[in-house]
Parts: structure tokens; sequence; C-alpha cells
């Protein structure tokens, strides 16, 4: 069967030539999509690794303001998929702490010493122990990397930081994120 559209070859450069906001669309879903599998990839690789039930990427959309846009998850009923933080528990003392790179590892919110806010916080996302390191792009606190044991208590070993923080440093450097 003989097709109604004739595709001329060099019909598609030119009209990418022609119209500059097609281009700038084409190329922006093109990142999105490279970053997304970029997220994906490396959120369920620490799951793996770490061997946790959960792993999150917390995004901040504005100053301070977020919500988990890729999850990792042990089993669906982990779902935390499109939740905010609780705004007034991460105001500016939390931000600047991590935009200076601060590294969090809790072992057991019901044992650490934290606001009754953020504990509160924790137990309704059902976390028992977590460890949050920050993606620091070339402009900004672009947002946070999340390892969840809902389950049980966790002592976090060095090595649990370092490939979080190693994961974190990668997600930054690519393209679509550093300069976003």
């Amino acid at each position: 069967m003989q097709s109604n559209f004739n595709r001329d070859s060099d019909s598609s450069p030119a009209i990418q030539d022609s119209d500059p906001g097609l281009r700038a669309f084409a190329n922006r879903l093109a990142n999105s999509i490279e970053r997304d599998v970029l997220v994906q990839k490396t959120t369920d690789e620490l799951r793996d690794l770490l061997q946790v039930d959960r792993v999150v990427l917390y995004y901040f959309y504005r100053q301070w303001k977020g919500q988990v846009t890729f999850e990792s998850l042990r089993s669906r009923e982990y779902s935390i998929f499109g939740s905010t933080g609780p705004d007034d528990c991460f105001n500016d003392e939390y931000a600047a702490l991590y935009q200076a790179g601060r590294v969090r590892a809790i072992a057991d919110i019901e044992l650490e010493p934290i606001n009754p806010c953020h504990r509160d916080f924790l137990r309704t996302m059902k976390i028992r122990a977590n460890l949050v390191v920050p993606i620091l792009n070339s402009v900004r606190l672009w947002g946070l990397l999340v390892a969840h044991n809902c389950q049980d208590a966790r002592t976090w070993t060095s090595s649990d930081l370092e490939a979080m923080q190693k994961a974190a440093e990668t997600l930054a450097m690519a393209p679509s994120i550093r300069d976003s």
C-alpha cells in the first residue's frame, strides 16, 4: 500500500531551521526525557544498592517549596509520589544547611533529637530511618535525594553516605539539571 504522505527528506531540517520555537520545544522535551531517565535509573540503583524501602527525589520548584517527583519503591504501599514537605518545618535555616552541603542521616526517628514537627511529618510518611543528601546544581539547591527505611531503624554506613553523595553529584552535573 502506498502512503499518501510524501516526506521530502530535506523538509524536516528546513522546518526546524525556520521555526526556532519548534526547535526549542524539541530540545526541552529531549532534555526532560533524558533527565527523567537518569533520575529514575539513579533512584532505582540506589534502592537496590542500599536495600531500603524507598528512594525519592524531592524537587524544589520554587524557594523551599517542593514535592516528591520521583520514587523507587520496594513495595507500592510505600508510595509518597507528589507529596510535599511541611512548610513550617523546612525553612531558611534548614535550607541554608543543605545549600552548604549538609548530609543528614537519621538512624531512628523515634530516638533522634529532631523538631517535633519534623518527627510527625516523618511518621506520616511511614519513615523510621532516613538519609538526605542535597542536589546542588550550578545555580541553587535543586533538590534532595532521600533514602527511607520504613520498617526498622537503620545505622547508615559511610559507604551508604558515599553512594548517595556520588549519585547526587552525578545528577547535579547532568546538563538538564546543572543549569536549571
